[in-house]
């Protein structure tokens, strides 16, 4: 469906923008045939984390929370200690999807604002776009470090309206997480489901409007 009266296209980072499973896949000789559950497990306790330290008030920041989600996932697989640096430093540099570029490209030809609104820490994010080097497409980098609060906290939602001064449905946001998903879509964005490995939609009490494989099918609904 054709969205109109979109003034920002705003970004999910991790899972949407970049491949979380990228620092693990470069270590897949020394990790052997295990590495992407370890991955995924990495990823799914990385988040656990950010839900739990939300609710219980117990905030640290996102690359502590990676650290102590990589420490469990580590013991959990028995990983030799000495991964853990590599790991740590490999996660800083994730790799984006194929089609991260070309569709930023095609999208700043449409003088639309485009953002990231994130999890991650300020300096993460902006060392990830830059070793991507995709730091020229951005308008605007958010981290929810500003309300102290993980996602889907409706007080993250709350930083691109406030910085843009427009309504909720004015924002076109993009994540590859149904949960994040559905949070931005309860508050009332335009939220975008990336769907690329084919899953099952959480049953959260929405449903978005717009499913696409891949990032370049934005333009098609933009």
């Amino acid at each position: 469906m054709k969205l109109n009266n979109i003034t920002a296209c705003v970004f999910d980072a991790y899972g949407t923008l970049f491949d979380v499973n990228s620092a693990a896949a470069k270590c897949k000789e020394k990790l052997g045939n295990r590495w992407e559950s370890f991955a995924n497990a990495w990823r799914t306790t990385q988040l656990e984390y950010t839900w739990l330290r939300s609710l219980m008030k117990k905030h640290k920041n996102f690359w502590q929370i990676t650290e102590d989600s990589l420490d469990h996932t580590m013991e959990t697989f028995k990983i030799k200690k000495n991964m853990r640096d590599e790991l740590l430093n490999l996660y800083k540099e994730l790799s984006t999807y194929p089609e991260v570029k070309e569709c930023l490209d095609n999208l700043k030809s449409k003088k639309i604002r485009i953002a990231i609104l994130s999890n991650g820490t300020p300096d993460l994010l902006k060392d990830l776009v830059k070793s991507n080097n995709i730091q020229n497409y951005f308008d605007d980098i958010m981290s929810i470090e500003a309300v102290g609060i993980y996602k889907p906290d409706p007080k993250v939602y709350e930083i691109p309206v406030k910085k843009y001064n427009c309504k909720p449905e004015n924002i076109c946001f993009l994540s590859s997480n149904t949960w994040d998903v559905s949070g931005g879509g309860v508050f009332g964005y335009n939220a975008v489901w990336v769907n690329r490995l084919n899953k099952i939609f959480d049953k959260l009490d929405y449903k978005p409007q717009n499913i696409i494989n891949n990032l370049n099918q934005l333009l098609e609904i933009v």
